[in-house]
């Protein structure tokens, strides 16, 4: 075979010469499209393309920034020889800074104040994540979310109050010598059918954006689930958004399931994103069929991907706070990927006095929708918070694993003007801090000057902690308190299921954040602990989890040189 290089080059002289020639000879400026690679010809006996006519030379002869507004045909451009990459997509999805909580001196800060958080919504993006293949960023990991993704079977309240309060102690997996606190709450449950009336808003985005299987199909199987559920003295309306909004289906009776069913497939995708306009709807909307002592409700699923109209992250956050005045909560339903907004979703539910939840499989929608329904829609106490005042004579250090987004000033505490977090029926919430006991190695080295002693007859205890909450409808706090003795701790070999579950979720929303205050822990030691207190798991979801912990690992070892939200994906592989 002869080298097809000389025909190449001739043949790209010969362009080269009519390009020339067409601009009036070589003294004048080759147009910039005119640079472009030259194709190779298909065969040496090729020959070279005819010369330009009239019309082309008037063209080819026009300056170079008319020629920039010319379509991409009509431009002397020629194919390049090789087919170039395709660009990645761009990665678009939006989470908020987590600065991991420290750790903190009892000598110097005893008290511990944050608000309950029954948001799960980082579990599921999380397992949607890793599914994927990918590796989450560290910021995408809120700890507190992956423990209360998970029903425990703590103790139902039994005093008349709304929920019961639990505490628990025992060492921590991954620092022996240190001491985990549980902190478990459960909300008194409530049947799906004793619950009150419901005025439930659906503001459902069917932008261009959600044109995707998991994303607008998803939510309307969701949302049709949901449906069945529905009691005759319920009503939901359904509102739209794109480039405008409308009410897609006026108030309507929970028994009137052809009609709902028949607008939720009638949504179809496409258009812009006024998300703003779509909020301020939906309130409006739920106001006017408010239900006095009932639940008002509007349920926000979208992907987040807000473009039209106010799009800043604060105003929107602002105007949601605003709008929870009125007695109507917000709840939201995220959905997709690729530009998913997961921050806005959090804070616009933290903002709206609801929960937070990501749809990322019909297993979960019919979870959110249907199984846990009560909780989703029903709440039983407002603004709880919780303060912990440790003992310095037998607490040197803690840590609050997680609810970083959640921390109060601890005059906050007693301030019943101050937000907090939402309880809802049958609600299981779950706080874990690390401590240091006194006479430990800690991790800060303490002063040199500074002596605590033992407060006359409380030398025994570790902690006190204490709760305030509303209910629904009242404006004035209540408190509720406990004292955790040290003479609690046991092996957390004999601790329960629930304790030890939750401590290896916590573990390994720790070392999946890049394992900062986890040592040598490793994702083999969290599958481990996990495996062991599955209990009866009546749902499968620690099955789930153990085979989530054993994806992340593989993940892990496979991309040990990749980098996400600034954590490397391999320091987990240990």
């Amino acid at each position: 075979m002869q080298p097809r290089a000389p025909v190449f080059f001739s043949s790209l002289a010969a362009a080269l010469a009519l390009a020339l020639a067409a601009c009036g000879g070589p003294s004048r400026p080759l147009p910039e499209q005119a640079s472009q690679p030259v194709s190779p010809p298909a065969s040496p006996a090729m020959a070279p393309a005819p010369p330009p006519d009239h019309a082309d030379r008037a063209a080819q002869s026009k300056p170079v920034a008319e020629m920039h507004s010319i379509e991409p045909h009509a431009t002397l451009a020629m194919p390049h020889p090789y087919p170039l990459p395709a660009p990645a997509p761009e990665e678009r999805e939006r989470y908020g800074a987590i600065d991991e909580n420290g750790v903190r001196l009892v000598a110097q800060a005893p008290v511990s104040t944050f608000s309950i958080d029954v948001d799960t919504g980082s579990y599921s993006n999380v397992r949607r994540l890793l599914n994927a293949g990918r590796v989450p960023p560290a910021d995408a990991v809120r700890v507190e979310e992956l423990l209360n993704y998970f029903p425990y079977d703590y103790a139902p309240p039994a005093d008349g109050r709304p929920f019961a309060v639990h505490t628990a102690l025992a060492p921590a997996p991954w620092h022996p010598s240190n001491v985990l606190l549980r902190i478990g709450i459960k909300g008194k449950d409530v049947a799906s059918g004793a619950l009150p009336a419901a005025n439930l808003v659906f503001l459902v985005d069917v932008s261009g954006s959600m044109n995707s299987p998991d994303k607008l199909p998803l939510l309307k199987s969701s949302l049709k689930l949901l449906v069945n559920q529905l009691r005759a003295q319920d009503r939901i309306t359904l509102v739209t958004y794109a480039g405008s909004t409308r009410v897609a289906l006026p108030p309507t009776p929970g028994s009137d399931k052809a009609a709902i069913g028949a607008a939720i497939d009638q949504l179809v995708a496409g258009g812009s994103t006024a998300g703003a306009s779509g909020i301020a709807l939906a309130y409006q909307a739920a106001q006017q069929s408010h239900i006095a002592g009932g639940i008002n409700r509007v349920l926000l699923a979208t992907d987040g991907d807000f473009n039209v109209g106010v799009t800043d992250f604060r105003q929107l956050k602002s105007m949601v706070e605003e709008k929870r005045k009125s007695g109507v909560s917000l709840s939201t339903l995220g959905f997709g990927t690729g530009n998913y907004n997961e921050q806005l979703m959090e804070q616009l539910a933290d903002a709206g006095d609801g929960a937070y939840s990501y749809i990322d499989n019909l297993m979960e929608g019919n979870k959110v929708l249907v199984s846990e329904i009560s909780s989703t829609l029903a709440t039983i106490a407002r603004d709880v918070k919780i303060q912990v005042e440790f003992n310095p004579a037998t607490v040197s250090e803690y840590r609050l694993i997680g609810y970083e987004n959640r921390m109060l000033a601890r005059e906050d505490f007693n301030n019943d003007k101050v937000d907090a977090g939402d309880i809802g029926a049958g609600h299981t919430v779950t706080a874990l801090y690390e401590l240091t006991l006194a006479g430990q190695p800690g991790l800060v080295d303490p002063l040199r000057y500074q002596r605590t002693a033992p407060a006359p007859g409380r030398d025994g205890e570790l902690a006190h902690v204490r709760l305030r909450y509303k209910l629904p409808a009242a404006s004035t706090s209540q408190l509720l308190d406990v004292t955790v003795a040290r003479q609690a701790l046991r092996p957390l070999a004999q601790g329960d299921d629930d304790f030890r579950f939750a401590a290896a979720v916590a573990g390994f929303g720790q070392v999946l954040r890049g394992g900062k205050f986890t040592g040598d822990w490793r994702y083999a030691d969290a599958r481990a602990l996990a495996q062991g207190a599955r209990g009866a798991d009546r749902f499968g979801y620690r099955g789930e989890f153990v085979k989530l912990v054993d994806l992340a690992q593989s993940l892990a070892t496979a991309m040990p040189a990749a980098s996400h939200g600034g954590t490397p994906a391999g320091h987990a592989a240990r």
